[in-house]
């Protein structure tokens, strides 16, 4: 309960003042600017007369709105298909495939809202072992109904978590509108002040007072906010704070709903490959279309945002619902972005439970063998992935003879604040001095979002792929290196912040070279010099 309240009262704080920081921080210089951006303007005086090739970057996500105005020059258009004829016209398996692919959707519609992975794999054991006997279980069964009972408490753990927060989110939701209706009831047409606020006679009525107290600490925390459509914001904002927890409730732990039908494909046969459909965009492209920005918004059109890369196409493929991905989507759609001329991938998803790590590990070598960088965000849940399982990861279940433990075609971001240590770190990210490579801009993040707008969001989710719009700027530049030599760059030329910050699990001081293993964090002025010198 006491934290359903504090998150009633952060939400409305992003509504009524943003951080006093530019929107376009992330570009800026650490030292000329005071923000540790990339440097972005640097970089390109740094490469002025070199010539560049087009690079295809794929956006493995919720889907991207390929018709934004500040992105639909630079999306990707299959060269070998040509639109409307609902024919395979280049024989890559994909009809009609203009600008990418769905692999969450099917003939007649597309998945929404799916199952977090646990309820997934709760649900199959379940079905196996809820009605056996455990005295007649062999060997190998035991061990089988021993991860049973761990997904079960797990799950139901999960389930009333979800419950409670959904009940209680929307009580104190009611609850807190109603109090500030009245408070501006008793306020009339006198402007909202702590003198006016004071000068209320409650009578006994705690939703007064309630309201009260929680306008005086906006009125302290934000003195210049625009108070004028107050309720409307936090109405928006916590509606949308009761969706989430509903969705986890109805949907995410849910073991009765299970929308896969909807993609007419065969789950069982994990090497099933062609599926789904070309709609690449959609409703809910929100959080693909913020992610495609980033990387390659049209540089110097006057209109919204620049991206980082400026020679790019974007490459959307459909496959993270609103719930978890899942694994046999994710090998599918980095085979189609390797086949399909993308040389790096952003990834910005992930999850604690994996159904099926193999088939993610045979596709991340297939990118390997392809020369495909694949860039991706580290996660949102402030934990250590040195020692919580994180996935997909770049560690292989399991190695082949002679062969790597772990893909050297890959790169594991952290999210970077915007502010100076020891806040430094977003709070929000993990870490890893062993599983995290490097941090970027992750916080504050303003960028595309479907219907031609724009917002900024937070996330690890938003620092992949500024790592992934470097990487396609120095393959654009640079074409002669490789994805491994691609990666080195940007590791070796990540600045190093000697400084105390606060670790996001729990808010002790350590040094920043403690939460990755790089201990720094992403420049792509400092990389294109780099780039410069090993390429003569």
């Amino acid at each position: 309960m006491k934290n359903i309240f504090f998150l009633l009262l952060l939400i409305p704080t992003v509504v009524l003042a943003q951080p006093q920081v530019p929107l376009d921080w992330f570009h800026l210089c650490p030292d000329n600017d005071g923000y540790r951006g990339l440097n972005t303007t640097g970089a390109y005086e740094l490469l002025e007369g070199r010539e560049s090739r087009t690079v295809v970057v794929a956006v493995i996500d919720s889907g991207v709105d390929i018709d934004h105005e500040d992105l639909r020059d630079n999306v990707w258009v299959n060269p070998g298909e040509t639109a409307g004829t609902g024919r395979d016209d280049d024989g890559n398996g994909y009809a009609d495939d203009i600008n990418g692919w769905n692999f969450i959707g099917g003939p007649d519609s597309n998945v929404i809202y799916d199952n977090l992975e646990i309820t997934r794999l709760y649900r199959k054991f379940r079905d196996k072992y809820a009605e056996r006997d455990p005295m007649e279980l062999n060997r190998r069964e035991r061990k089988e109904y021993a991860r049973y009972l761990s997904y079960k408490r797990a799950y139901q753990r999960g389930r009333e978590n979800s419950k409670n927060n959904y009940e209680q989110f929307k009580e104190f939701t009611d609850r807190l509108l109603l109090s500030i209706d009245k408070v501006m009831l008793a306020i009339g047409d006198e402007p909202l002040t702590e003198e006016a606020l004071l000068n209320i006679d409650p009578q006994g009525d705690r939703d007064v007072s309630f309201g009260v107290q929680v306008l005086l600490n906006f009125l302290e925390d934000y003195p210049d906010a625009d108070y004028d459509n107050l309720r409307e914001d936090l109405k928006e904002n916590l509606t949308g704070g009761i969706e989430h927890y509903r969705s986890r409730y109805n949907y995410h732990y849910n073991v009765d709903f299970c929308p896969r039908h909807l993609v007419n494909d065969n789950y069982d046969d994990q090497e099933e490959r062609y599926y789904g459909n070309n709609e690449v965009g959609g409703e809910f492209s929100q959080h693909g279309t913020h992610v495609a920005g980033i990387i390659g918004a049209v540089r110097d059109n006057d209109i919204g945002i620049d991206g980082i890369a400026d020679n790019v196409r974007i490459m959307s493929i459909r496959t993270v619902p609103n719930g978890d991905e899942r694994d046999k989507d994710v090998a599918n759609a980095i085979r189609y972005a390797v086949d399909n001329g993308a040389s790096v991938i952003n990834m910005s998803f992930g999850k604690g439970y994996s159904w099926n790590k193999q088939v993610v590990d045979d596709a991340i070598r297939h990118a390997d063998r392809n020369d495909v960088l694949l860039v991706h965000a580290a996660g949102n849940s402030a934990q250590n992935n040195d020692l919580n399982d994180n996935f997909p990861n770049p560690v292989f279940e399991r190695r082949r003879f002679l062969g790597p433990r772990q893909a050297r075609n890959w790169i594991e971001v952290g999210a970077l604040n915007y502010e100076n240590p020891p806040t430094l770190v977003a709070s929000f990210s993990n870490y890893g001095k062993e599983t995290v490579d490097v941090f970027a801009p992750g916080n504050f993040i303003y960028s595309t979002v479907p219907g031609d707008d724009y917002q900024d969001l937070q996330g690890t989710s938003m620092a992949s792929p500024m790592v992934a719009g470097l990487a396609a700027l120095l393959r654009s530049y640079f074409p002669d290196f490789s994805a491994r030599e691609i990666k080195a760059i940007i590791e070796d030329s990540a600045i190093r912040e000697d400084a105390e910050v606060t670790r996001p699990s729990d808010r002790e001081l350590v040094h920043f070279s403690e939460l990755s293993s790089t201990g720094g964090y992403i420049n792509a002025y400092e990389a294109v010099k780099l780039a410069i010198e090993r390429s003569n």
